[in-house]
């Protein structure tokens, strides 16, 4: 009875530590892909600055084509809303907070209340006419997020790179794909 007590004890321990610690590991989280795309910096800016044409190659529109879409304005401000069952897709908007055309997209994300989040589209001439696309996503993992959840999400954020890193691979090389065809 005393070792059962004592093993309920030290599990105890570990689970409060592991709490803690998650408000003291960093929260920031970054993820980056790049492909060089034969095509203008034009011609692919057009692909990744109007959130109408993202369900050509946008690697989350494969995943529910029954998910729920809408897109709002135009430019700085416009705003794409989704809605999915498909927990790969899930629900939340994004807006377009700074166009530099044609080398920059910026935009802002609201994953419900699993956080919020900054991505980028920066556009590259290269010296043989070609672009390359870097796509990267920034995320202060703690922000946005239930207390509760707060360390959760954090250990959450040594994920990010594998669990979104393969859908921006899929999304640059489907960009790939509609721009130079």
């Amino acid at each position: 009875m005393a070792s059962l007590k004592r093993l309920i004890g030290i599990s105890f321990g570990v689970v409060v530590f592991l709490f803690g610690l998650g408000f003291l590991l960093p929260a920031h989280a970054h993820v980056e892909r790049s492909l060089v795309i034969n095509a203008s910096p034009e011609q692919i800016f057009a692909q990744v600055s109007d959130f109408n044409a993202w369900s050509a190659w946008s690697p989350w529109a494969s995943m529910d084509p029954d998910a729920q879409l809408t897109v709002e304005g135009s430019g700085v401000g416009q705003r794409m809303i989704w809605s999915s069952d498909n927990p790969q897709v899930g629900e939340g908007s994004q807006v377009v907070m700074a166009l530099e055309s044609p080398s920059h997209v910026e935009t802002h994300l609201e994953f419900d209340e699993q956080g919020l989040a900054e991505a980028a589209f920066d556009l590259v001439p290269t010296a043989d006419g070609q672009t390359q696309v870097t796509w990267s996503l920034d995320a202060e993992m703690r922000e946005g997020v239930p207390f509760v959840m707060k360390p959760v999400s954090t250990y959450m954020g040594f994920l990010m790179d594998g669990m979104v890193g393969g859908d921006y691979e899929t999304g640059l090389q489907n960009l790939k794909t509609v721009v130079e065809n």
